[in-house]
């Protein structure tokens, strides 16, 4: 019997390719989209969705679902998760949604007391292996001696910036060096900058085109630098990773989990 997915994002770029991926497989199947409008019958078909609706009609599509699919915006998911908190009790939500504010991370955790919840800034499982080697770069060279500076690429629509890829490479940064990464982060130079502070994990976001991700983890040391990069060429590949950590947590307990686990890289 196939897994019941609910997609909330359903119009989007990230919607539309899981939709797509979706039309091939036999164990997973769309119970419906979640978009911020709701769409036609026919309308929502040409997206490969048997329906898509609204957050506030969306508890018929939720009700049958075994799974929630998230790649919306901040707001959507804070609004699905206020609405439905008694509808998704049970059922296991995987959000791929970026540039979630603290509110809304705190929100997730406490659905993660009766759901099985998964967070990833990036289902590509190259990205997740990167993460490991970049926290294990981070212990061995020391921010004494080598500084990083994170770069990212994306496509000229996306709202966020940096990335919340690059975010999570800054976090392996700053986990590897027993520290906390906001007191480090730096966003970018402009002007009179001064000399660099020692310690400093710098994220500098490029937005331009239809590029679908780049990432680059740069360490600067004085006679060395060393340099990790992934880059995506199609986003079908992230789409794909989601759809395996949904197959790996339906039917998980609650709890929070993580793509690393799904990957068995944890």
């Amino acid at each position: 019997m196939p897994t019941l997915l609910a997609v909330s994002g359903a119009t989007g770029r990230m919607g539309r390719c899981l939709a797509r991926l979706l039309e091939g497989a036999a164990d997973l199947r769309l119970t419906g989209g979640i978009a911020r409008t709701p769409r036609s019958r026919e309308a929502a078909a040409e997206l490969g969705y048997p329906r898509i609706e609204a957050p506030e009609r969306a508890a018929p599509i939720l009700e049958e679902a075994a799974v929630l699919v998230d790649f919306s915006a901040a707001e959507q998911l804070a609004r699905l998760l206020e609405l439905h908190a008694s509808m998704l009790a049970g059922r296991a939500i995987v959000v791929g949604t970026t540039g979630l504010e603290r509110p809304l991370l705190r929100a997730l955790e406490a659905a993660a007391e009766r759901s099985a919840v998964l967070v990833s800034s990036n289902f590509s499982p190259g990205v997740n292996l990167l993460l490991g080697i970049v926290e294990q770069a981070a212990r061995v060279l020391p921010a004494e001696r080598y500084d990083v500076e994170i770069v990212e690429a994306h496509h000229r629509h996306k709202a966020d910036a940096p990335s919340g890829t690059a975010l999570a490479l800054g976090r392996a940064v700053a986990g590897g060096r027993g520290a906390s990464l906001e007191p480090l982060r730096r966003d970018g130079r402009s002007g009179r900058s001064g000399e660099r502070a020692r310690g400093e994990v710098a994220f500098h976001a490029l937005r331009g085109g239809e590029i679908t991700g780049e990432h680059r983890v740069l360490f600067l040391g004085a006679r060395e630098r060393i340099e990790l990069a992934h880059a995506a060429a199609d986003r079908s590949l992230f789409a794909e990773g989601a759809l395996l950590a949904a197959r790996w947590l339906a039917g998980k307990p609650p709890g929070y989990y993580d793509m690393r686990e799904v990957l068995g890289l944890e």
